[in-house]
Formats: C-alpha cells, sequence, structure tokens
C-alpha cells in the first residue's frame, strides 16, 4: 500500500515520516519524497493519528487523487533541479509524461487547475530557487550555474532570474556577501 504526503521534499521530511511510522508501529518498505510504501493495510485509526502528528511538522497525508497527481508531478520536478545534475533526455514534457505515466495536457490541466500556476512557472521557481542556493555557496561561475541548470547561456539566467526576482544575480550575490559580512561584524 502506498500513502502520498504534500510538502515532504527533502531528506529531513523522509526522517520525520520514518520516526512517525515506527512510532505507530507502521512497517514500511520504502520512504521517499512525498510516497511511503507500506507492508500492510493500515487501520483507519492509524491513518488519522499519522495525518495528526505528520500535520505537526507540516506535512500533510493526502486522499485525492488529484492532490496524489500534483505532488507527484511537483516530486519529479524538485528531484530534477534540486538533486540531480543530469538533465533529461527528452523535452521534459515528454519526460514528465514517461515518469508518470499520464499524457501532458492531462498533466498540465491538473497542475494548473489544482496549483493556480503552470508546470512551466513551477519548473522556472525552482530553478531560481537553485539559482539562489548556489550563488549563495559561493562554488559556481554564474556561467557554470547557467550549464548546470541547462540555460542556454548565463544571459538567459541573468534575465529569467531578474524577472522572477527583480534583482541581478550578481547583485543578489552581494547583498548576500554584504550580510555575510555584517553578521561576521557582531
Amino acid at each position: 500500500m502506498k500513502l502520498y504526503i504534500k510538502y515532504m521534499v527533502s531528506h529531513r521530511c523522509k526522517l520525520m515520516v520514518q520516526d512517525e511510522l515506527k512510532k505507530l508501529g507502521i512497517r514500511f518498505v520504502i520512504v521517499d519524497l512525498g510516497v511511503v510504501e507500506i507492508l500492510e493495510d493500515i487501520t483507519t485509526e492509524q491513518h488519522e493519528l499519522l495525518g495528526r502528528n505528520l500535520k505537526r511538522s507540516g506535512l500533510e497525508l493526502l486522499d485525492d487523487k488529484r492532490s496524489v497527481l500534483v505532488e507527484s508531478i511537483k516530486i519529479v520536478i524538485i528531484e530534477m533541479i534540486h538533486y540531480s545534475e543530469e538533465e533529461p533526455k527528452v523535452n521534459f514534457s515528454v519526460f514528465l509524461s514517461e515518469k508518470l505515466g499520464y499524457d501532458y495536457t492531462y498533466l498540465a490541466n491538473v497542475f494548473s487547475e489544482v496549483k493556480g500556476i503552470t508546470i512551466q512557472k513551477f519548473i522556472i521557481l525552482n530553478k531560481i530557487e537553485r539559482v539562489k542556493e548556489l550563488i549563495l555557496y559561493d562554488e559556481l561561475s554564474f556561467a557554470e550555474i547557467a550549464h548546470l541548470l541547462h540555460y542556454s547561456s548565463a544571459a538567459h539566467l541573468s534575465n529569467q532570474f531578474k524577472k522572477i526576482t527583480g534583482l541581478s544575480p550578481a547583485y543578489f550575490k552581494e547583498i548576500a556577501n554584504r550580510r555575510r559580512r555584517n553578521l561576521e561584524d557582531l
């Protein structure tokens, strides 16, 4: 049996879910981003208790089929942008369709209806968050970040970054460095 969990996007979330499952005596096969595979069906009481415990930590058990699908789409995108350095060998819409087993148009329509933004916009927002993270690490040049996140050029990355944040990547980096220096003066 599989359980689907909303907002589960990090290793720390996976560890927290494993803890909750163990506390409730629910045996599991795997705990992955957004999904838990358990060995046997759980009681309604266990399900409700797990749901309440997860909610206290900012997570949410999903029961609605459309919400489960949207969460699956988000997880595929988050894994690709934040945890993989490999670009899909095919167009992202084809990759997403193959990964989830649905026609891309259907995925895009459900995602837009439930989230209120397009899949493409969600991808861009996640890429910009990843760019911010990489800028703060201060280990890669803008050109290297652009290449890593599959932008056609550093200029393309810069234009998209400015469109979303209102700042150029260089100015964002300068602000971050200033803040870091100010903290070091304390």
